[in-house]
């Protein structure tokens, strides 16, 4: 990896998506928890995979995604996740890196087979994510290349890959690098589920400063502190003195930084065809703008226009240049 300056350095899942589309029935038939991230087993991957109509592959992993968003907006990203040496990895890894990501760790050449999320579309927009982790389980300490994260703005850690104890380690020892460079933290929670699963651990992150940035959306927001108030959890946020952004779907984003909250509404779209990665975009516009030296608000506008240009359509990757719609807007 080039020991030139990276705006985000991000560590994550690197998973393919399948995606495909289905009535509401569907979801019940197979006992899916519609709007949430489940985590299978190869036998129940190939039993879904097997009941879903026609399907789009395309590569996903949600930081993965947020790199690929900070791109297209014209920023500099590196990924550090597992793929195994095998047709989707290999694919996984042409898709990233022809988008003018670094990418450079290692192929996996034994274990299991490269992620894969089956994701569900209804008709109202919502996905429902059925995800065999596989190869990208595997990352390890080793994997973290030093002079890349020293020479990275902003390292981006994914939640999801908090499950491994190895990636675990992995993501400490990249926070720790980072903060002797001088460099930033973020994590983004994921989703609720991963959030009722590490709590305590993700809460320690925050209080013991080894995070500088923190990304939810509402729902994580509130498992976070355990209220189905989003007032009362925004105010136990506030207290950790940490900037923040945090996703309300229509209800817009907003910032919590030492000075106060933030708030800006969404980018109207005429339809919502697939919420897959609304979340992961708007982190990258908002990686973007902190990058590029924008204000917050400005930083928030960045990832609300990303996240409708995601919803848009089908697939977590955007379909048109950001940087060009950004500037189309005005916003850069």
């Amino acid at each position: 990896m080039s020991n030139s300056r990276t705006d985000v350095l991000a560590l994550g899942n690197a998973i393919v998506d399948v995606i495909a589309s289905a009535e509401e029935d569907f979801l019940a038939k197979h006992d899916l928890a519609k709007g949430a991230m489940m985590l299978i087993d190869e036998a129940r991957a190939e039993a879904l995979y097997a009941a879903m109509g026609p399907g789009k592959v395309i590569s996903g992993g949600s930081a993965a995604n947020t790199i690929a968003g900070l791109a297209s907006f014209g920023g500099k990203g590196a990924f550090i996740g597992k793929v195994k040496a095998d047709e989707l990895g290999k694919l996984y890894r042409h898709d990233l890196t022809s988008l003018g990501v670094s990418f450079d760790t290692a192929f996996a050449t034994e274990g299991p087979a490269t992620a894969r999320s089956f994701i569900i579309v209804t008709p109202d927009g919502e996905r429902t994510m059925n995800t065999y982790l596989g190869a990208c389980q595997g990352l390890t300490v080793g994997d973290v290349d030093a002079k890349a994260v020293e020479s990275a703005d902003i390292i981006y850690l994914e939640g999801y890959l908090w499950d491994p104890p190895a990636a675990k380690e992995a993501f400490r020892k990249a926070s720790e690098i980072a903060h002797k460079a001088g460099g930033r933290v973020a994590i983004t929670l994921s989703d609720s589920f991963c959030v009722d699963r590490y709590r305590d651990e993700f809460l320690g992150l925050i209080r013991n400063r080894m995070v500088d940035i923190v990304f939810a959306n509402e729902h994580e927001l509130k498992s976070l502190y355990q209220t189905a108030d989003f007032e009362t959890a925004l105010a136990a946020l506030r207290a950790e003195n940490i900037l923040a952004a945090v996703t309300r779907s229509e209800k817009g984003a907003l910032a919590v930084t030492p000075d106060g909250i933030v708030v800006e509404p969404v980018f109207p779209v005429e339809r919502i065809v697939d919420s897959t990665g609304a979340g992961d975009l708007f982190a990258a516009g908002f990686l973007f703008g902190l990058t590029s030296g924008r204000e917050v608000r400005d930083a928030l506008r960045l990832g609300a226009l990303a996240a409708a240009e995601i919803i848009s359509h089908v697939g977590a990757r955007p379909d048109v240049n950001l940087k060009v719609l950004a500037g189309n807007e005005g916003l850069l």
